[in-house]
């Protein structure tokens, strides 16, 4: 009761007419920071971050936790629109929403992505406020080898599951983690990996860099392929009845946003996770729970569903480090947690007591940040529908120009453009090999946060492996892994032995 006492006296202080007014336009902010390539929340955020000294440190915050809600469902937009990843936690969305898109089904995916996000959003704020101490308290106890093998764990459901090309797909995991090896050593400082001494390298390669090359770039060679450039992108009609009717398909897909909301969450809350993993690992385990697999990426709506969830989920839960604890569970949250520095807030286990209105104001303003994110959403669909109706002549252009843009935003080095191109290339190249794109993708996520735990969980254990399997935590979610990564082999003998009785 004294939780509902409290939380209720926060939603007076975010229903202010001055708090009320910087949430919706901090949503709508976001959901088009989200929506342009390149961006996202972390730069949304970091720009609009100087706006806020004009407004007390409670709208204030109030004001960015908006903005980063709404750039989280934004993200959605152009993976499904256009093929381009808003943000990277949106990558995993791209998967299945740009070929409902390309099938004529836009309006679908982005019902589906709007509606998931919101239920995400919803059971992330539900748990935040009932479990945040204690959920404090189970995030302390993942160390370095719980954290390897929960990314382990990431890539074994892509292997597990990935039917006849397994050595596809290992090669395309293989080739990401080479990528995100290139740059300096995150122990020793020397350079490893860098291609002809050209310094580009040096700052290693930025995730949306290949992001954005292999479903902006990329994408759009193979559709020019495929069309010729003689037909538009889609034909998706609107209307309300069928707006309202996708709402339905929820209920057909409930396994998928389900398992989305609650794996992101867990993951948002650990240290230096944050949405993009929690999105990945939630499409992952969608597909290895679904009764046919084999239909993720070529345009099933539980494909947007499980990421679009878990990545809401994830934004909400890497906020409970952060107040809780002063760690930053996620690059936006690194800038808030700057941000509450300035105004003379203190993160840590006191703030719950020495600033309770700011802590319950921002819980509340959580859940009309999620409300209108997802009305203001489901408004613009038409607005996002208009843009597929363009002819491909002129939507080509758009794409290529969004994505310079994107590449060379982050870090505004021309290397990364050029390098960019070479990507969209070979993105294009390996689709028609039949290569799968997603597992590169995942590894060059995944390798920075997996490669510095491993390394860091073997010096304190000596080097001996076993540190993996010891642990009460790490032991059953590596082992899990391994199960997964062998189950074709499983499944292949198991095959072989049945040949082998029919055949006698």
């Amino acid at each position: 009761m004294e939780i509902l006492g409290l939380l209720g006296n926060g939603f007076l202080v975010a229903f202010e007419p001055l708090n009320l007014g910087l949430i919706i336009f901090g949503v709508t902010v976001g959901l088009f920071i989200g929506a342009m390539p390149g961006l996202g929340s972390v730069n949304g955020v970091a720009i609009l971050l100087p706006m806020t000294f004009l407004v007390p440190p409670a709208s204030a915050m109030i004001f960015l936790a908006a903005i980063y809600y709404g750039a989280m469902y934004g993200g959605a937009i152009s993976s499904i629109m256009l093929g381009i990843p808003g943000a990277s936690t949106a990558v995993a969305t791209t998967f299945d929403g740009r070929p409902l898109a390309l099938q004529g089904k836009a309006d679908t995916a982005l019902v589906v992505a709007a509606t998931a996000s919101f239920i995400g959003g919803t059971v992330s704020i539900l748990l935040f406020t009932g479990f945040a101490p204690a959920l404090a308290h189970i995030a302390l106890d993942f160390g370095d080898p719980e954290i390897f093998a929960l990314m382990l764990l990431a890539f074994a459901t892509f292997v597990g599951l990935s039917g006849d090309d397994i050595p596809k797909t290992i090669f395309s995991i293989c080739i990401g983690l080479v990528f995100s090896a290139v740059g300096l050593d995150i122990m020793s400082g020397e350079p490893r990996l860098v291609f002809m001494n050209i310094t580009g390298f040096m700052h290693g390669i930025n995730f949306l860099v290949l992001a954005i090359g292999v479903y902006g770039i990329g994408e759009m060679l193979w559709t020019i392929e495929v069309t010729r450039g003689e037909t538009q992108m889609s034909k998706a009609t609107i209307s309300l009845r069928r707006i309202v009717g996708h709402f339905g398909e929820m209920m057909r897909i409930w396994k998928s946003w389900t398992l989305g909301s609650f794996l992101g969450f867990f993951v948002g809350i650990l240290p230096a996770a944050g949405a993009t993993p929690g999105s990945l690992m939630a499409y992952g385990v969608a597909k290895m729970t679904a009764k046919n697999p084999r239909d993720f990426g070529k345009g099933e709506p539980a494909g947007v569903a499980a990421p679009e969830a878990a990545n809401n989920a994830a934004s909400t839960g890497s906020m409970l480090p952060m107040l809780t604890l002063g760690i930053p569970g996620s690059p936006t949250t690194a800038i808030l947690l700057g941000g509450m520095v300035i105004w003379g807030l203190v993160p840590g286990p006191r703030l719950f007591i020495d600033e309770t209105v700011f802590v319950w104001s921002l819980i509340a303003s959580l859940y009309a940040a999620n409300l209108f994110a997802f009305l203001i959403n489901v408004a613009f669909v038409p607005v996002f529908l208009w843009m597929l109706k363009m002819p491909f002549t002129i939507l080509a252009p758009t794409i290529f120009v969004l994505s310079l843009i994107g590449g060379y935003a982050p870090t505004q080095d021309m290397h990364d453009v050029w390098l960019m191109l070479i990507f969209g290339v070979g993105a294009y190249m390996l689709r028609k090999l039949d290569y799968p794109l997603a597992p590169a993708v995942l590894a060059i996520v995944l390798g920075p946060i997996a490669e510095p735990k491993m390394r860091q969980s073997l010096l304190i254990s000596g080097g001996d492996f076993s540190v993996f399997f010891t642990r009460p935590i790490a032991g059953p979610i590596t082992i899990i892994a391994i199960i997964l990564i062998l189950l074709p082999v499983f499944q292949l003998i198991r095959r072989k032995i049945k040949e082998s009785r029919q055949a006698g």
